[in-house]
């Protein structure tokens, strides 16, 4: 899967994209059997369409169109090209055509850019079922129906087939050889092509590696890696009181094999829901953290509350996450499911009724060895998996896919996120074991889909040394993270636990402590909900308010001119027995403290962050500081200046 644009942008908040001028003759030159005409919306690529065989065995009839954008070298007559690969499957490439040539912009000195929508996506005759739509028929009754609704030439969108494309649009297009870049799933495309036309590959990009024979059936590589990523998050102290989110995570998985836990989630307007959690819950947090790098940041502080008995942390989570999940409709679902259920060797006999063979793959999980899905059941990975879906498919492929042993050893360079969970490091270095001369860079700080969600640049420093010829830096130094997306300490399960803050004694420093530690963690949440926003995913805090933990609700207004950022409390409870009443405007306002366990009174911040006034009668006066309340000065107005533009 990947994102439009790169995520370093969104942070920094660049206006404008980069453009990438073609200094090509025309994007139209070059010889090849494809009628290219100038794209509408991107005058640099010629868009065109090659008709290939339905079955590229041509046992049954029928073409598919393919969608084709290319972008010429410097040169007009390039030998090469580099062919850019989606994610998915069922992810169209055809609205990633700009990014590719960012990302791949050295090439374009010597070797054409070739994009096209794979068989069955986009605007390459994307699958269609209705049946896919309903929300509420069984598994068993949606999957046969989308199946029926594609119709008998289902078994014919496998990666195979897809290789098959590639190869004739090579030869349409008269290329020699092919230089492939592929995220996600198209890293296994690039790699089955490899292995079935070595001698047509002058190399190979691949960003967040599915294996040649992947993805696992149950997902063992992913679970496999969550302790090691959770260890990762909290590593160098980074998780005050935190010292085991690895063991937190076992805890609350073992509570609720049982039976869920009915959470109290608070929404923006200070409604209180229950919010049931289950262990496939957590794993959808978890998955969702790969490209949302806010939730990976507040995962360890959440499941250590869990673990503790309070679940509203991981009921933010999974309100974020699951419930109000943004739909990926840059995907093709019917397409996806083609694939994995056509393609992919479940433990099961195709002839068997769809139910044995649901029973037999469940089976199977059970009986892996123990530890093979980290700390999470083999029940959690089955429901996760798609042969739950699959069991019902009615198959056309007589048998999965034909097991890759081998790939040719030429020039490759592997990307991998050091936190991503969907395609961990260890399939990048089981490819890199097929391929002696292969390169891996291990990217921290990132999850799925590096090169365009890395905070720095070093993927795609590597990606130009790679197309460049030079040596390739395989260290990457880890970033300075903004505060919001550090991982968050723990939460205070009460006031009495808390210190109290220097220089303020008994209750109303405990009170001190507990506003400071509030007035944080709203900034936090305020700030990943702008952010969330900028790179397309789901949290209602930015339009719709921010819930406390325990009570009450905040709400954030920018206002467009002077981008001056007010946020107003109505009985807003971060922490058990204190709640924050009134407004503050870019760090300045007055603030009333109440609740059954704190030291009541009024703050008053006459400049930013810079608080006087009373609790339970004592005089107190103290200063935040601004790093602690980002979305409090001015990250909430960089980020409001980024919308205004």
């Amino acid at each position: 899967m990947r994102r439009q644009g790169s995520l370093l942008a969104l942070v920094t908040a660049v206006a404008g994209a980069v453009v990438i001028a073609s200094t090509a003759p025309s994007a139209l030159a070059a010889t090849s059997a494809v009628v290219f005409t100038t794209c509408a919306d991107a005058p640099t690529f010629g868009c065109g369409h090659l008709s290939v065989p339905l079955d590229p065995a041509h046992v049954v009839p029928g073409d598919v169109s393919l969608a084709i954008r290319r972008e010429l070298s410097a040169t007009g007559a390039a030998s090469t090209a580099v062919v850019a690969l989606a994610g998915g499957p069922g992810q169209a490439a055809l609205p990633f055509a700009a990014d590719d040539a960012q990302i791949l912009a050295p090439a374009l000195a010597n070797d054409d850019l070739v994009v096209f929508d794979q068989r069955g996506t986009g605007y390459s005759g994307a699958l269609k079922c209705s049946a896919l739509s309903s929300l509420t028929s069984p598994v068993s009754d949606v999957i046969p129906q989308c199946a029926m609704q594609i119709g008998g030439t289902r078994g014919l969108y496998t990666t195979d087939d897809s290789v098959a494309d590639i190869e004739a649009i090579r030869v349409a297009l008269g290329y020699t050889k092919l230089i492939l870049y592929g995220t996600s799933y198209g890293t296994k495309v690039a790699l089955r092509y490899a292995a079935q036309y070595p001698n047509n590959v002058a190399g190979l990009i691949l960003d967040s590696t599915v294996t040649p024979n992947g993805p696992d059936i149950f997902d063992q590589s992913t679970y496999a890696a969550v302790p090691g990523i959770l260890a990762q998050l909290c590593s160098t102290h980074a998780c005050p009181a935190i010292p085991d989110p690895t063991s937190d995570l076992q805890k609350v998985l073992t509570r609720l094999a049982s039976s869920p836990v009915k959470a109290t989630y608070i929404d923006g307007s200070g409604k209180k829901f229950k919010l049931p959690i289950t262990a496939d819950d957590i794993a959808s947090v978890l998955l969702a953290g790969d490209e949302d790098p806010s939730l990976r940041a507040d995962f360890p502080a959440a499941i250590s509350s869990a673990a503790g008995g309070q679940y509203a942390l991981l009921a933010v989570l999974v309100a974020h996450a699951v419930y109000g999940a943004v739909p990926n409709t840059t995907v093709d679902n019917p397409l996806f499911f083609n694939t994995e259920c056509e393609e992919l060797p479940f433990p099961w006999t195709r002839t068997d009724q769809p139910a044995q063979r649901a029973a037999e793959a469940l089976a199977y999980a059970k009986s892996l060895p123990a530890g093979t899905f980290g700390p999470f059941s083999y029940l959690t990975a089955y429901q996760e998996s798609s042969a739950g879906a699959c069991a019902y498919w009615p198959f056309l492929s007589a048998a999965p896919e034909t097991q890759i042993t081998a790939l040719p050893n030429v020039p490759t360079l592997i990307i991998s996120g050091a936190d991503d969970l969907r395609t961990p490091t260890s399939n990048a270095l089981a490819v890199a074991a097929m391929i002696p001369d292969a390169t891996v860079v291990v990217v921290p700080q990132t999850g799925h889909s590096v090169l365009t969600t890395e905070f720095g640049s070093c993927a795609k420093n590597a990606v130009d040394a790679f197309l460049g010829g030079t040596a390739i830096a395989t260290t990457c130094a880890p970033r300075a993270m903004p505060a919001y997306l550090k991982t968050a300490a723990a939460a205070p399960a009460s006031l009495a636990v808390l210190n109290p803050l220097s220089g303020i004694q008994g209750s109303a420093g405990r009170t001190a402590r507990a506003f400071e530690l509030t007035l944080a963690w709203t900034s936090r949440e305020l700030s990943e909900s702008l952010f969330e926003t900028l790179i397309g995913s789901y949290n209602p805090a930015y339009g719709s308010g921010l819930g406390g933990l325990h009570g009450g609700f905040a709400k954030l207004a920018t206002a467009t001119t002077t981008l001056r950022s007010t946020i107003k409390f109505h009985h807003f409870s971060y922490i058990p027995g204190l709640t924050i009443s009134g407004s503050i405007s870019n760090g300045v306002g007055r603030l009333t403290i109440g609740g059954s366990r704190a030291a009541a009174g009024a703050l008053v911040a006459t400049k930013a962050n810079d608080f006087s006034g009373k609790l339970g009668g004592v005089a107190v006066h103290f200063a935040i500081s601004t790093a602690k309340l980002t979305a409090l000065t001015a990250s909430v107005t960089a980020f409001a200046a980024s919308f205004a533009r």
